[in-house]
């Protein structure tokens, strides 16, 4: 799952990176108004964390950026502002939770959980293909009851296939979705061709009824056979 931390406190910004990547998210981060609009235009994210009170802008407006081009992002506004109405206009424009600062990581942690939980998957901590079924509790996949080892980019991009089961994946989505800004970094994807064939392999060992298929030069898409 991916998440973009808008919030111009750097100590601040830096706590919260800090602990959801031990969560095991990919994480980036927005320190300005100007550089969240660049990235929620540029980018999808599971959920973005909105600071409201930015230097130069308000975060209520990235909100309605976000609403006038359709996205579906989930948004958690994460702000000092406590009052009522302050909570009450976040969440009318479209916000799926306010958090008041401050506030301790493990509540942050929740509610991120709880939001990704009500909208992307219905409520539901498992994924079923076929005879696959994965915890997204435990980042735990079985086939016919017997634990599938993945290392964590092999986790994170077969959930994110399964989500999206039986739809082609773009590979840029693909990429952009677990590996984060290393992409602007990156000269090609032969780091995610080496995980995808690594995982196909897995599969095919344990897992024949679950195929992912390639389209060339396009991207996956996972399947049950």
């Amino acid at each position: 799952m991916k998440l973009l931390v808008v919030e111009d406190e750097a100590d601040l910004l830096d706590v919260i990176r800090q602990s959801l990547e031990k969560e095991k998210y990919i994480v980036e981060t927005a320190g300005s108004y100007a550089e969240a609009m660049h990235k929620i235009i540029s980018f999808e994210y599971d959920c973005i964390l909105l600071d409201i009170m930015l230097p130069d802008g308000n975060g209520l407006d990235v909100l309605a950026e976000l609403k006038a081009a359709r996205k579906s992002d989930n948004v958690i506004i994460i702000s000092a502002k406590d009052s009522l109405e302050d909570k009450i206009t976040g969440l009318n424009m479209g916000a799926d939770d306010y958090l008041v600062k401050p506030f301790h990581i493990a509540e942050l942690n929740a509610r991120i959980n709880s939001v990704l939980r009500r909208k992307s998957l219905d409520g539901n901590q498992t994924l079923e293909l076929a005879d696959m079924y994965i915890n997204l509790s435990d980042r735990v996949v079985t086939v016919d009851g017997k634990e599938l080892l993945l290392n964590r980019k092999e986790y994170d991009i077969l959930v994110y296939l399964a989500v999206n089961s039986s739809r082609l994946v773009n590979k840029t989505a693909l990429a952009e979705q677990v590996w984060g800004d290393y992409m602007d970094q990156a000269d090609d994807y032969e780091f995610m061709y080496s995980q995808i064939r690594n995982l196909r392999k897995k599969l095919k060992d344990h897992a024949p009824r679950i195929e992912i298929q390639a389209v060339y030069g396009v991207g996956y898409k996972l399947i049950a056979t």
